[in-house]
């Protein structure tokens, strides 16, 4: 899906828990398996290195998918697509995703038209098995490194992910009005856990 015609304008003025990237794909990384996450080393990008977890984040095709994370048989949630500042949801169990907007209100607003429409066309993800809550980061930053400092100054950009341990149908939908452009992932319980 092509959504380079589309233009960006964020608000400064945008309240906490809010997630940029560094101009890739942001994840949301289980607690559990958060030291696992590998994002990009400083070898990112030499032929002979290996696939990293960021270039697996990177290949992930649409607005969503979910990738295997250390040996457990854990996954990540991935959003893809662009890279768009994000923001999770827990009431509704939803990632919003600022696409193109001039205030936050307005793009919240446009998120939750989006929920309440039926005729959304939504795309299925598949089922992302969680053991509980999970962190929405840059997919570049390694999981242990999210609490080091940068040489600069600050912390790496992330906010918690209050999820219960279950089974999430993940699905996607994108709307556009005269005032935003916005992007949603939603997680819908799919059975017990």
């Amino acid at each position: 899906m092509d959504h380079s015609s589309r233009t960006v304008s964020r608000s400064n003025t945008k309240s906490s828990g809010w997630v940029e990237s560094l101009g890739g794909p942001l994840v949301a990384v289980p607690v559990s398996v958060l030291t696992e996450w590998g994002g990009c080393s400083e070898n990112w990008g030499e032929e002979s290195a290996p696939l990293e977890d960021y270039d697996r984040a990177c290949a992930v095709e649409g607005w969503a998918g979910l990738l295997d994370v250390g040996r457990s048989g854990a996954q990540a949630l991935v959003l893809a697509d662009e890279p768009a500042t994000t923001r999770y949801l827990p009431e509704q169990r939803v990632f919003v995703r600022w696409l193109a907007s001039g205030s936050e209100s307005e793009l919240l607003a446009a998120a939750q038209a989006v929920l309440a429409d039926p005729g959304i066309e939504w795309e299925d993800v598949g089922i992302w098995e969680t053991d509980g809550p999970a962190v929405l980061m840059d997919a570049t930053t390694p999981g242990a490194e999210l609490n080091e400092e940068y040489p600069d100054g600050g912390l790496p950009e992330q906010a918690p992910v209050a999820l219960p341990a279950g089974r999430w149908r993940v699905r996607t939908g994108y709307a556009k009005s005269e005032f935003a452009s916005v992007g949603v992932v939603q997680l819908l319980p799919e059975t017990p856990y």
